[in-house]
């Protein structure tokens, strides 16, 4: 059965405690109710394998597949959307689980997925595509060490890709990196598409996301201070000083979905230009600011902004405005109008 302990549509569930009455053990509620039979999927899972509750013998729906984490190949953190707190691989599903799922994710969220699973915030639901089945390793022949870069501590081989690959693959590379990337694929910073080919490979995935460090004087207070973000987690007055000076507090509010990253400081956003400009009324170059490669008009906001925004300069900093919109360095503020 590919998934024994049901979903997570009780009222009970993922508050802690197993709900099932097919269990037993500390790990259980102190009341059980038959409604409940395969509705506490997620905290019945995480008991099951911490050993706090045990199937109640005669029960039916027997886990005994349950997948453990030794038995998953996890892959790399390939994914554009890895390391942001949620397990982006359609495999898995659960309350960790993202709300979209792409199969070009698979086995491309490890750090994420692994954390998740071993939470017991998703469980494994299995392969969903051919693309999903990991390759043996045995079953790979990674070839000789003949390639100019070989043992170059980076998989040159274009058939591979993820972390552990090097960002410019050659055609003429396939099967000559044995030794990178069999040491890259064993860690699993490499994945393998035996139809892999130079081209499929050499456009690198936008830069991850930078939270920065912890030093503004409201790190770790429990609220995000860095601008960069918005949501209920952010604190009433963001300060341009604080801009990636408050690491700690941002992630972990991003993780619990209380702040997310405004779409202009996104790596991917930048990736996706050039954008059209054409609805936009950039006005004039009169602002002594003009063309000096940041935009200076207050009705934008993002990277390519200068820090300080005058109202004086609004409608006055056309060619800055309009190369960085273009460029997906800056984006229209919401309650700005044309």
């Amino acid at each position: 059965m590919a998934n024994a302990f049901g979903d997570d549509s009780s009222e009970w569930a993922n508050d802690g405690e197993c709900d099932d009455p097919r269990f037993s053990g500390e790990g259980s509620a102190d009341e059980l109710l038959d409604e409940d039979i395969r509705k506490d999927a997620t905290d019945c899972r995480a008991a099951f394998e911490a050993g706090t509750v045990t199937l109640v013998d005669g029960a039916s729906d027997t886990p005994a597949t349950v997948t453990t984490t030794g038995d998953i190949n996890f892959g790399d953190d390939s994914s554009e959307w890895a390391n942001d707190g949620e397990c982006d691989d359609p495999r898995f599903s659960g309350t960790g689980s993202a709300a979209e799922l792409l199969d070009a994710d698979i086995a491309k969220d490890a750090t994420d997925c692994k954390a998740a699973y071993e939470a017991g915030t998703v469980t494994f639901t299995g392969d969903t595509g051919a693309a999903a089945t990991a390759v043996d390793i045995s079953d790979i022949d990674f070839g000789d060490d003949t390639s100019e870069w070989a043992k170059d501590d980076e998989c040159d081989d274009p058939r591979f890709s993820g972390p552990g690959a090097a960002s410019e693959m050659l055609d003429e590379d396939i099967a000559h990196d044995a030794t990178d990337c069999r040491a890259a694929y064993e860690a699993g910073t490499v994945t393998f598409d035996p139809d892999g080919t130079a081209a499929s490979n050499t456009s690198s995935a936008p830069t991850e996301f930078d939270y920065g460090y912890d030093t503004s004087k409201w790190a770790n207070d429990g609220e995000c201070d860095d601008p960069r973000f918005a949501g209920e987690g952010t604190n009433k007055k963001l300060l341009y000083e604080d801009q990636m000076a408050d690491a700690t507090d941002c992630k972990a509010l991003e993780a619990e979905g209380k702040v997310q990253i405004r779409e202009v400081y996104q790596p991917s956003y930048a990736a996706g230009a050039p954008y059209d400009s054409s609805h936009i009324e950039f006005g004039d170059n009169s602002s002594s600011y003009a063309d000096d490669d940041q935009c200076d008009d207050p009705r934008f906001e993002g990277p390519g902004a200068a820090i300080t925004l005058l109202e004086s300069d609004r409608d006055h900093d056309a060619n800055d405005c309009k190369a960085a919109f273009e460029a997906g360095t800056i984006v229209l503020k919401e309650d700005d109008g044309l």
